[in-house]
């Protein structure tokens, strides 16, 4: 990583693994400047959804959107590139499909504010936290 860089995190979620849009996605993460420095496809139990959303625990829809993270294959990525924290969050778009940017990955694939494609990080004690859950060291190779 270079002196400049930042990382972030991302999940590709499960309604954009069940349609087959893992490369599309990445196209466009990477037509954006970012380097791809780590990235695996896995199955998230229920029990690690929880614990990768606690901070959600006390939100009505905490189980719904553990239920749905681990309902099907999710692939987690490390991001880099220079502001990639705030630059990830812009390319997602808004939260609601409906209300995100035209060109964002979230307004091109998002079905719903839950089935909104991906998941990236909102700050960099997140992301430290959100790459820490997920990948070792010696799994980030960029």
């Amino acid at each position: 990583m270079t002196s400049q860089s930042e990382r972030t995190f991302s999940i590709i979620k499960p309604d954009a693994t069940k349609r087959n849009l893992t490369g599309e996605i990445n196209a466009i993460i990477e037509s954006t400047g970012f380097r791809i420095v780590a990235q695996k496809r896995i199955l998230i139990s229920l029990d690690q959804a929880r614990k990768f959303y606690e901070v959600h625990g006390s939100k009505p829809f905490y189980d719904d959107l553990c239920e749905f993270l681990s309902s099907a294959p999710v692939v987690v990525q490390v991001l880099e590139k220079e502001n990639a924290i705030a630059d990830y969050r812009k390319l997602m778009g808004a939260t609601n499909p409906n209300a995100a940017d035209e060109g964002t990955i979230r307004k091109r694939f998002g079905i719903s504010v839950d089935q909104n494609s991906v998941h990236g990080s909102d700050s960099p004690e997140t992301a430290l936290a959100e790459i820490k859950f997920f990948f070792s060291d010696t799994e980030i190779v960029g």
